[in-house]
């Protein structure tokens, strides 16, 4: 108890901004939550369409946000973090608008892709923001709270999802919600832009966009890090897509009941998994989750008792905590101020893995059958533990570039005593 006052203390002092990010992101998530968790679902079950084309479907989103990313982080660079949230937030508002109206497949591919781009532009500006306004010292503590944010969301959100009628043909409610909330959420950054624009680091128009990526692209801790990431966000794409179709075809109120498992793994874990991590690096935490996501994922595919599910989800969500709070707060580490949303966004190439991977475990669902979980997921877990030695490489330099600049700094110390 201790420990979770003097957490609630800290983020006592957090600046508005931040809490704007954070309610923020409670908001959009749980509309986010009531609907695209379910789409798998909604297009097999209530539109018939083929688990290899609702995987395609859902590969989509994720493949347009690879592309797309970069862009969003680079724009906010230069444009400022409020005006490329605002636009972005709000398009997303529609595009859930456009699910609830789409009937044919092509529209769905459409939507889908949509529903990524937007995605790929508000998150990594939203972080960069968040890390804008968030000292170093407590940049851990904010994103440990926007993660926590994300995880209530991802527990109500389902609950009202299903209540609703989500994942069937009979209710658009879900949709009209979450667009709702969406475009709240747009007008309350208008406020925030209004209210606490000046003194903030909104824009760096002197880097060119080809610097931009120069910079980024030759960074090696960087880029063993992105490429990690790739198998594990690819790992995480399993919950809204493989596990989706495979738990969610026949039975839904177990799949929803993992959902709230994995929020109060998030509650429970989250603060000790923190301290815990603190006596180690990123990277060191990042190997960590890399194996718990591995095995969390097997678990789904082996056990079909709901008690040993939720153990697997406990698992999951443990590697989940380590990849992406830690991960979050290492890009702030590497990256230079002036490029945070470039890095952010550049992170956003670690959608590919989700985009691939969607879709070859909806191919897998397809030729293998849902009979053949126990194969299907350990598949999925063997392409998660890639990640590890890329993370294993990273440190490795990361550490070597720390001692460097230790030097360095000892060396000038020594030269300005003898001066």
């Amino acid at each position: 108890m201790n420990g979770i006052w003097q957490k609630l203390r800290t983020m006592a002092h957090f600046h508005p901004v931040a809490w704007g990010v954070i309610i923020g992101t409670f908001l959009s998530r749980t509309g986010f939550f009531m609907t695209i968790p379910f789409l798998g679902i909604y297009l097999g079950k209530g539109k018939g369409i083929d688990p290899a084309t609702v995987g395609a479907i859902l590969a989509a989103s994720f493949l347009v946000g690879t592309l797309c990313s970069f862009v969003g982080g680079a724009l906010s660079d230069r444009l400022g973090r409020y005006p490329v949230m605002i636009a972005s937030m709000a398009a997303w508002s529609l595009t859930l608008l456009g699910f609830a109206y789409a009937n044919e497949t092509w529209q769905f591919f459409l939507m889908s892709s949509l529903n990524g781009l937007c995605r790929s532009i508000f998150e990594p500006t939203a972080r960069a923001l968040l890390a804008d306004v968030t000292p170093p010292e407590r940049r851990t503590d904010a994103f440990q709270a926007r993660y926590f944010a994300i995880n209530i969301g991802g527990a109500i959100g389902p609950l009202l999802g299903l209540k609703l009628g989500a994942g069937s043909t009979s209710s658009l409610v879900p949709f009209y919600i979450s667009a709702a909330i969406f475009a709240f959420y747009a007008i309350a950054l208008v406020v925030l832009m209004l209210l606490f624009r000046q003194g903030l680091q909104e824009k760096s128009k002197a880097t060119p966009m080809q610097e931009m990526v120069r910079v980024v692209f030759s960074d090696k801790v960087f880029l063993y890090f992105l490429l990690g990431n790739v198998f594990l966000a690819g790992a995480y794409s399993h919950l809204d897509t493989t596990l989706s179709q495979y738990i969610g075809h026949d039975r839904i109120e177990a799949y929803s009941f993992l959902f709230i498992i994995n929020t109060l793994s998030v509650v429970i874990l989250q603060y000790p998994l923190a301290k815990l991590m603190k006596r180690y690096s990123s990277l060191t935490s990042l190997k960590a989750g890399c194996l718990l996501f591995g095995l969390g994922l097997f678990g789904f595919g082996v056990f079909e008792n709901l008690v040993l599910l939720a153990f697997s989800m406990v698992v999951f969500t443990a590697g989940e905590i380590l990849s992406f709070v830690i991960g979050d707060v290492l890009i702030g580490e590497i990256a230079p101020s002036h490029l945070r949303g470039t890095y952010y966004g550049a992170s956003g190439f670690a959608f590919i893995g989700q985009s691939a991977s969607a879709w070859f475990g909806g191919i897998l669902l397809h030729s293998l059958g849902f009979g053949q979980g126990p194969l299907i997921f350990a598949i999925l877990m063997l392409l998660t533990f890639i990640a590890y030695p890329f993370f294993h490489r990273g440190q490795q330099l990361w550490e070597l570039r720390l001692g460097q600049s230790r030097t360095n700094q000892a060396s000038c110390s020594i030269e300005l005593t003898k001066s």
